[in-house]
């Protein structure tokens, strides 16, 4: 286990309410162990649900990993939640990445 990993570990023990921490820790997961990354990323979405960043990476994970009904599902909540939030510029990320995928 990589020293980042353990250190954002400890973050998150720290402070297990700071959405931030899951969300580093599941990004540098997402290097090693996609799974485990997956699993923090539903965490994220089901506990912290107006967390923007979360929903692009979450999508992008799943759309790796082959999970089309996932990342497709992950990028349409993103686009509520950032149209709730008026993000505009996240909106247009997501909504471009859906796109994306969509049509290719």
């Amino acid at each position: 286990m990589s020293t980042r990993v353990e250190q954002l570990k400890k973050f998150l023990e720290e402070d297990p309410h700071d959405p931030f921490n899951l969300y580093a820790l599941a990004l540098e997961l997402s290097k090693s162990d996609a799974q485990q990354a997956i699993s923090l990323f539903e965490k994220l979405m089901a506990e912290h649900t107006t967390y923007l960043p979360t929903y692009y990476h979450a999508a992008k994970l799943y759309e790796t990993s082959a999970q089309t009904d996932h990342d497709i599902t992950v990028y349409k909540k993103g686009i509520e939640q950032a149209k709730a939030q008026q993000q505009f510029k996240t909106l247009r990320e997501l909504q471009s990445a859906l796109d994306e995928l969509v049509f290719e």
